[in-house]
């Protein structure tokens, strides 16, 4: 049988801290984003694309794409109770998204720091095809969000 770890008192932070930014988030909320988990330095978070996210293209357009990984971003990098800001970020898209697919952004921490972190964020279909990956750099600002 396999057992799930108990939560840290940090992920206990973390989650709460993402549960007041996705409460005071207005356009991760008409975006309908989903916090699927939460932990220090991580987070997993999805959306499903409406027919208004679509460009003249029939497909989703990019900036609704980078905004699930740049939530995801911030869900990660701010969940330290460390008020975080991007400093430089990056996307590249490798799939096309269309309307009714479910998106799933997951934001793993490689750095840090005292004053910058780092986050590659991995979005994929609910085939579980990669259709985008984005790099973030944050800089920590001191402050604390709750």
């Amino acid at each position: 049988m396999i057992k799930n770890n108990p939560k840290t008192e940090e992920d206990l932070l973390a989650e709460k801290i993402a549960g007041k930014m996705a409460n005071d988030d207005r356009f991760s909320q008409w975006l309908g984003i989903e916090v699927l988990e939460i932990r220090m330095g991580y987070s997993r978070i999805k959306m499903t694309v409406r027919e208004e996210m679509i460009n003249g293209f029939g497909i989703v357009h990019g900036g609704i794409a980078f905004s699930l990984a740049d939530t995801a971003f911030a869900f990660a990098c701010n969940n330290r109770n460390n008020l975080s800001v991007a400093m430089d970020t990056s996307i590249n898209f490798v799939k096309q998204v269309h309307v009714g697919y479910e998106l799933i952004a997951e934001s793993r921490e490689m750095h840090n720091g005292r004053s910058t972190g780092l986050y590659h964020i991995t979005i994929t279909n609910q085939m579980g095809e990669e259709v985008a990956f984005f790099k973030g750099t944050c800089f920590r600002t001191g402050k604390k969000l709750i």
